[in-house]
């Protein structure tokens, strides 16, 4: 399948090796930029360091304040980068914020002071629900995703030869702008006649919510499920 991958770097090119790997013709596009904002760690101590993100992890790298943290990240990618920055030890999640809290709940007392490194476009979990489990949550805007100015010529030139079968979307944001930069182009029709994947429900909502047909949702947020989701059927005219 001829498949636009659209979520940020480092990532994207990530996915479009393993789509690669898997016999697919992928195409590197992505929709937002990730930059860290150079924020001051807010004033400690802390107890733990939450990662929503793999997106904050290059921004705490060489924070030596944060050195010997127990870090509770999100799920098995930012677990692998957090070890991989010297963050940690660190306590996998199982892949959405709602487990994440959950796993924090289940291993720290109650008071216990956490710094959640998030993004500026962040969510109310998981720090809803641990605040409400009486944790104190401090954040760390650790980095911004900005949307590029318009489509990526590539995909502007794919919609409009009708070379693409189908888009991975990784986030509700970087969904949302997908549809909005297709619909500034002209190709707004082309693109929702793509197959859609979605990591989550979550992910899905924005393009559901503007009638776009989702082919697929994963029941895990994990990519191999999604991944596996491509693999080609007879009959069902993939490339």
């Amino acid at each position: 399948m001829r498949v636009w991958v659209a979520r940020p770097e480092p990532g994207a090119s990530r996915t479009g090796a393993a789509l690669a790997a898997r016999g697919h013709a992928p195409l590197v596009a992505p929709v937002l930029a990730v930059r860290p904002t150079g924020a001051a760690l807010p004033e400690g101590p802390f107890d733990s360091l939450l990662l929503t993100s793999a997106n904050a992890v290059p921004a705490l790298r060489d924070a030596a304040a944060l050195r010997g943290l127990p870090v509770f990240a999100v799920g098995a990618r930012t677990a692998a980068l957090a070890r991989a920055a010297g963050l940690g030890p660190v306590r996998e999640g199982p892949g959405d914020a709602a487990g994440l809290a959950a796993l924090v709940a289940e291993s720290l007392p109650p008071g216990a002071r956490l710094l959640h490194a998030t993004g500026v476009e962040r969510k109310a979990e998981p720090g809803s629900s641990l605040a409400a489990g009486g944790f104190a949550v401090a954040i760390l805007v650790a980095y911004a995703a900005e949307p590029v100015p318009a489509l990526p010529d590539a995909v502007n030139a794919a919609l409009a030869a009708g070379a693409l079968d189908a888009a991975l979307h990784y986030s509700r944001r970087s969904a949302a702008v997908a549809l909005a930069l297709a619909d500034q182009s002209g190709h707004g029709g082309a693109f929702r006649r793509l197959r859609h994947y979605c990591l989550s429900a979550d992910v899905a909502f924005p393009l559901e919510a503007a009638g776009v047909a989702v082919h697929f949702v994963a029941g895990r947020p994990r990519e191999t499920d999604l991944l596996d989701a491509l693999a080609p059927r007879l009959g069902d005219g993939a490339r």
